[in-house]
């Protein structure tokens, strides 16, 4: 848990016709493991590859084909378990979906309903202005995939490609403690920092390798806390959800639009019905899919190909000491060692790859300086060309170098940035283009006072006008940094100039 103090951000309130509604959000969240083979078969979990070409026979439901449980699949559920701090079942197993899936030749999906791998667990979600919500996970369970049905590409037949089919996902169930589309955002943006920091789900929502199926209910003010006191969900209105959300704007403008379509039913005097929808981003509504199924209508029962998955302490422990050092740890450990304001440490630690590039510049250098290199220099750029920190032009090494020159007074922060540009579209070491195109900062106060003294001769009017008004004096250390090429030592130049002008 970080060292800091969050209060519970207020719950999200429309206004209708009638009251003032509070939305109440559980989501069921689903992560493409980060396999090199799927769930029960050795078949490749590439994406991109040409359709139904990563199909085992298990996959494509060959007779007498048995499914055998990828180990890997399992070590990387137990890892994000532990990631979120949750419990871990040392006995669990697995069960079989039945449902009509025509991209999922078995006719049933194998799951996890009754014994999942991972139990209860937590993700503090901070939503940047003083708050964060502590967001209860209910389980976390192991599935297979379906493949993809394609409709668009010929008007008479619809065609199936089993690519994705039988890949493993971790479904993560939370508790309905989010209460408005921003946490929702926010609780997704932060199970995949945690999950890409622990390497077990690359997070690319494009891909639709994180995706999210969202409950959205509404409930008057009080009504909420009194579920919470009893956790009796009669108290909470009826949910609906929306399903396979992949980005988080539209996941925050269907709960918007779920939300307000529930409010209008119910103060018309209607009943919301609970069902599965979609949510249609460019008629800004969400429709019925079907009515909500029950665990039961689901027919589930144990498969029997599967025995029951039991795992020993010992391994869970030696992934626990092995795990990775998380986001929320690492953001209170930059802020600690490097002096950094939350801010600027929660901006460095949003992807693992910028942590690290900060903490190689920042290593041995001052924390706040190249936090703001960092920052607005690098990051910025980058974000105007539409970079990764990973594809960054300029290494930690040649940034750190900058830093170096700016700190040894090599260098001021102006031409620091003429050579971040030379280094950012160039390459080379900081210090050698330095040297070659002369660069480097006047020092020496003797080459500075004949500049300045030449200044002073030559405007006597200006010189009487800062000795009355000490704030013109900033005219002359412009006059000198200009004569210098920008190479003059400012603070020098403002020394100099306060003792030649007595201000």
């Amino acid at each position: 848990m970080l060292d800091l103090t969050y209060e519970m951000p207020k719950p999200k309130t429309i206004a209708g016709a009638k009251h003032d509604w509070e939305l109440v959000i559980g989501m069921e969240v689903h992560a493409q493991v980060s396999s090199n083979a799927k769930l029960f078969s050795g078949a490749s979990t590439q994406f991109g590859a040409e359709p139904n070409s990563n199909v085992a026979f298990v996959d494509a439901a060959m007779p007498g084909m048995l499914p055998v449980i990828n180990e890997y699949c399992v070590e990387q559920a137990v890892r994000t378990g532990l990631g979120l701090k949750a419990d871990i079942n040392l006995k669990s197993a697995f069960d079989r979906k039945n449902y009509f899936y025509p991209d999922l030749p078995q006719g049933y999906q194998i799951s996890q309903l009754y014994h999942p791998i991972v139990g209860e667990g937590e993700v503090l979600v901070e939503m940047g202005d003083g708050t964060a919500r502590m967001v209860r996970i209910e389980r976390i369970h192991m599935e297979q995939d379906a493949g993809k049905s394609i409709h668009d590409m010929d008007p008479h037949m619809s065609f199936v490609d089993l690519n994705r089919t039988g890949v493993c996902l971790m479904e993560i169930v939370s508790r309905p403690d989010i209460r408005g589309p921003e946490e929702a955002a926010a609780y997704i943006a932060k199970l995949r920092q945690i999950m890409r920091y622990l390497g077990t789900c690359d997070g690319n929502m494009q891909n639709g390798n994180l995706r999210a199926d969202v409950n959205v209910s509404i409930c008057l003010p009080g009504a909420y806390e009194k579920y919470q006191e009893t956790q009796d969900f009669s108290h909470l209105g009826t949910r609906c959800e929306i399903k396979n959300m992949n980005s988080m704007r539209f996941i925050q403008q269907a709960i918007e639009v779920e939300a307000r379509r529930q409010i209008a039913i119910v103060e018309g005097g209607g009943k919301v019905d609970q069902e599965t929808r979609l949510y249609d981003p460019d008629k800004g509504e969400t429709r019925s899919m079907r009515s909500k199924e029950e665990a039961h209508d689901y027919r589930y029962f144990p498969d029997p190909d599967l025995l029951p998955l039991e795992i020993e302490q010992a391994w869970v422990d030696d992934i626990a000491a092995n795990l990775p050092e998380l986001p929320d740890d690492k953001k209170a450990r930059f802020i600690s060692e490097f002096g950094l304001t939350d801010y600027d440490a929660s901006v460095l630690t949003a992807e693992v790859e910028s942590a690290a590039y900060f903490e190689d510049v920042a290593k041995g250098r001052n924390g706040k300086l190249a936090a703001n290199w960092v920052i607005n220099e690098l990051f910025g750029r980058l974000k105007k060309e539409d970079h990764e920190i990973t594809d960054s032009p300029v290494s930690p090494a040649q940034l750190g170098g900058i830093i170096d020159l700016i700190s040894s007074d090599a260098i001021s922060g102006k031409i620091a940035k003429d050579l971040f540009e030379i280094v950012y579209t160039e390459g080379g070491d900081p210090a050698q283009i330095v040297e070659e195109r002369g660069m480097k900062q006047v020092t020496d106060t003797g080459a500075i006072e004949s500049a300045l003294d030449e200044i002073i001769a030559a405007n006597p009017a200006q010189v009487e006008k800062a000795k009355v008004n000490p704030k013109l004096a900033g005219w002359f250390v412009g006059q000198v940094m200009k004569a210098t090429g920008g190479k003059a030592n400012p603070k020098a130049v403002n020394e100099l100039v306060s003792k030649k002008l007595g201000s």
